[in-house]
């Protein structure tokens, strides 16, 4: 009776040993510190996303889970491009990233680019929130990272140092900046203009001494900028393409973490993510539409398109949407259509 006694008692020990030892195994492959990818930090609403998703998790996982942001997509020298690559390579843990910035290596993030597909915020939470948004996931997941929520840069806006932009026509021979993604340049040329591809770092210098005469961006960073500074004395709202965030991680980096820590994780990335579009789409979802106001106040001619000037900008991309639907994906951009027609306004 002892002996069977004693021999429980070693079970139960080594048993407790062996929970220990994988705890102790979990709590060392943990890293002391993760590096979390930006374009943009605070107080922008994207970098304000990175930040919000940081602290969320070190306190919900009580310190297990520490993340050092890196804005300016600082660990790849500021190259916007590279970033999805890096991220499956592993030199970035996780990133808020941008759909354009990604769409070179996930051709199917091109969806959110296509020239006037999205008309309205609803279009986009159809899109982000529906089966479209799934899809995407799954293919981001086949490409080797982990996505966990989506956040949102906002509606492009056309600003520029020449004149108020109501038409293709207005556009002729101007030189704008745009990102590097092969689509806005085609767009850009179908509309009569000059596209330049260049960082946001060297185009602040080439607008400032008018070496590029506009550039296209989400409006907050036109007041956080001070665009009007730089000879941007022209803004247009034509809404011709929005810029959904998504939340990433690293596979190797989450599959290192406990279930219970994923869940935390993710969890954090949503709620996040829900704050950022509240604050992304903040002075604009208003029916006086604040920020527009602020903008003009700087001293700057505001132009919001009529739906009719705004069909003849449709009108003039169409072949550009159908030239890209196919890279995209027929069968996406169908379901995108028809989740967008069916859309609650």
């Amino acid at each position: 009776m002892k002996l069977r006694r004693t021999l429980v008692g070693l079970v139960a020990a080594a048993a407790a040993l062996g929970a220990l030892s994988v705890a102790a195994t979990a709590a060392e492959a943990y890293k002391t510190e993760y590096r979390m990818s930006l374009v943009l930090g605070p107080p922008t609403p994207w970098g304000t996303a990175g930040k919000v998703w940081s602290d969320l998790v070190k306190e919900r996982t009580q310190g297990r889970i520490n993340i050092k942001l890196y804005p300016g997509v600082s660990l790849i020298q500021g190259d916007q491009t590279r970033e999805f690559s890096a991220l499956r390579q592993g030199v970035i843990d996780m990133a808020v990233g941008s759909t354009i910035n990604w769409s070179p290596q996930v051709k199917e993030l091109n969806l959110f680019s296509l020239p006037f597909l999205m008309p309205d915020y609803a279009a986009i939470d159809a899109l982000t929130q529906g089966e479209v948004g799934k899809k995407i996931f799954q293919t981001l997941d086949k490409s080797g990272v982990v996505p966990l929520a989506w956040g949102e840069n906002g509606y492009r806006e056309v600003t520029n140092s020449k004149r108020a932009i109501k038409s293709p026509e207005d556009l002729k021979g101007m030189k704008i900046r745009v990102v590097g993604s092969p689509i806005f340049s085609d767009m850009f040329t179908a509309m009569g203009a000059n596209p330049t591809q260049m960082s946001w770092a060297d185009a602040q210098p080439a607008l400032s001494s008018g070496a590029v005469d506009g550039q296209e961006n989400p409006l907050f960073l036109f007041t956080i900028l001070k665009m009007q500074n730089v000879g941007q004395k022209f803004v247009t709202t034509w809404g011709y393409m929005a810029d959904p965030l998504v939340f990433v991680v690293n596979k190797e980096i989450w599959n290192s973490w406990t279930a219970a820590d994923q869940a935390i994780v993710r969890q954090a990335a949503i709620d996040s993510g829900k704050q950022e579009i509240t604050l992304a789409r903040k002075g604009l979802v208003e029916a006086d539409k604040p920020l527009l106001k602020d903008i003009a106040a700087m001293g700057v001619t505001v132009t919001q398109l009529s739906p009719v000037e705004r069909e003849a900008f449709v009108k003039v991309t169409r072949p550009v949407y159908d030239k890209w639907k196919n890279t995209v994906g027929v069968d996406l951009v169908k379901a995108a259509e028809r989740d967008i027609a069916a859309r609650k306004k």
